[in-house]
């Protein structure tokens, strides 16, 4: 099962396997590719809304992993159906491909390259220069903000 993300959409993928994905893609789309959405769907892709614990997974994998702050709504979703579906993530989004990748779950990109290395972000302040695991608005011990850092 191969579980679509918009890019799929937007991209034009084509597959012979059975293809899934959640109804907040279809908000996402416009002109042709909402359309392509909709055949699809016509031509018997599964919808799937998946369960809120599912969700909650997926969450806290993406906290640990650094890339909670990059996910919206919609991708937390999709991984948590290709999590659920045991299916193969379809998408160009380098922090859904890390937060799958993470749990386990395959991933197919389409029109850029995948990514090489799941990563475990780190978040360095920028006044004081501490690094911390989590994500956090700003630094608890001076208030600067915080940016991403990638931990190699």
């Amino acid at each position: 099962m191969h579980v679509l993300d918009s890019s799929a959409f937007i991209h034009e993928y084509h597959t012979s396997d059975k293809m899934a994905s959640v109804p907040a893609v279809e908000e996402e789309l416009e002109d042709e590719s909402a359309y392509r959405f909709d055949a699809m769907e016509g031509a018997g892709m599964h919808i799937h809304i998946p369960a809120d614990n599912t969700v909650e997974t997926i969450e806290r994998a993406a906290v640990e992993t650094g890339d909670g702050e990059e996910l919206s709504d919609t991708d937390v979703r999709l991984i948590a159906a290709a999590f659920e579906l045991d299916g193969t993530l379809v998408t160009d989004d380098y922090a859904m491909q890390n937060v799958a990748e993470h749990l386990g779950v395959v991933v197919e990109a389409i029109a850029r390259d995948g990514i090489t290395e799941q990563r475990d972000w780190r978040f360095q302040c920028q006044g004081c220069g501490r690094e911390f695991d989590e994500h956090r608005d700003r630094c608890p011990i001076c208030g600067s903000d915080l940016s991403r850092k990638n931990p190699a």
